[in-house]
């Protein structure tokens, strides 16, 4: 295949008249080319990545056995296996060079064509292609629905500890676990819904899939908390099911944070209730808040009084 002359081909294709752009494009009244490359291709251990195209014939006159496909990365051309398994189908294996992680290529099939007795040479191309070699790349949800506070796996490749999970574009709790694991919490928003799951990084943004919260209940006791500043008091969080694998996270917020010291509350595996203590800060008044439970939010009174 004279390369040079294809090459200038497309270069003048852009600046010339209809009948140049006829000429060129003959092969497309006969030939269907689809690329079945993806845009990106998940790194791998040999440094191999497959082109796939499907050319198909849309004449009758098309000589099924001159169909001839080669995809050309660079200035190099390579030629086309037709694939065993599926008709139309050609493949090819290109080893990608050291240090490079982006391929431009395209695809051109030489062919024949009979009629009148006589067999007529064509060719037919497609635009050029770009495919980017990533090493990120995310499996899936190890589930797709459960409770706010849940703790919930991604499996993938290529995770780092700066990797951030968003619910609907909005981070949540992320816990980075390994380069092929990463975990995050559900957030309290609104149940009975499904929300859009990403992984975003410097690297960009790679779409999870969707996740739907379930609501649930939770009770807390006492119903309210009074202390004095330094005074401890024991509270209690019921769920209404045992808690999923890896605990299940009640985020608890107040609007009294300088009166309120307490820790994170997470009911263990398995269990339905945690208790922690609660110890009193400054003297002031004001609530816990648990969103996402039952009507949407559960809220407990507290007080912290001197002297009590």
């Amino acid at each position: 295949m004279d390369l040079k002359r294809f090459s200038f081909a497309r270069q003048i294709l852009p600046a010339t008249g209809a009948a140049v752009a006829m000429a060129l494009l003959s092969g497309c009244a006969t030939m269907s080319l689809t690329n079945l490359t993806p845009s990106s291709l998940p790194e791998n251990p040999s440094g191999i990545y497959t082109f796939t195209l499907r050319a198909m014939p849309k004449s009758v006159n098309v000589v099924q056995q001159t169909i001839a496909p080669h995809v050309v990365v660079g200035e190099q051309s390579h030629e086309m296996k037709r694939s065993d398994a599926i008709p139309g189908i050609y493949e090819f294996d290109y080893k990608l060079p050291t240090g490079q992680s982006s391929i431009g290529y395209y695809y051109l099939v030489n062919y024949q064509v009979e009629g009148n007795g006589a067999l007529d040479n064509r060719e037919a191309y497609t635009e050029v292609y770009h495919a980017a070699v990533v090493n990120r790349y995310v499996l899936s949800l190890e589930v797709n629905r459960g409770p706010v506070g849940a703790r919930i796996g991604v499996l993938g490749r290529g995770f780092t500890p700066q990797d951030l999970v968003g619910f609907d574009g909005t981070p949540v709790r992320t816990v980075y676990e390994s380069p092929t694991s990463l975990g995050f919490f559900v957030p309290a928003l609104a149940p009975g819904r499904s929300y859009k799951v990403t992984i975003s990084s410097a690297a960009g943004n790679s779409v999870v899939g969707s996740f739907r919260i379930d609501s649930s209940e939770v009770t807390v006791e006492p119903a309210s908390v009074n202390l004095a500043p330094g005074k401890k008091q024991n509270v209690t969080f019921s769920i209404g099911h045992p808690a999923p694998a890896g605990g299940l996270l009640l985020d608890v917020t107040t609007d009294v944070p300088e009166s309120v010291i307490m820790p994170e509350v997470v009911v263990p595996e398995g269990q339905t209730s945690a208790t922690v203590t609660i110890q009193g800060g400054k003297p002031g008044s004001g609530s816990l808040f648990l969103k996402g439970y039952g009507s949407g939010e559960v809220s407990v009174p507290v007080a912290v009084a001197p002297g009590r």
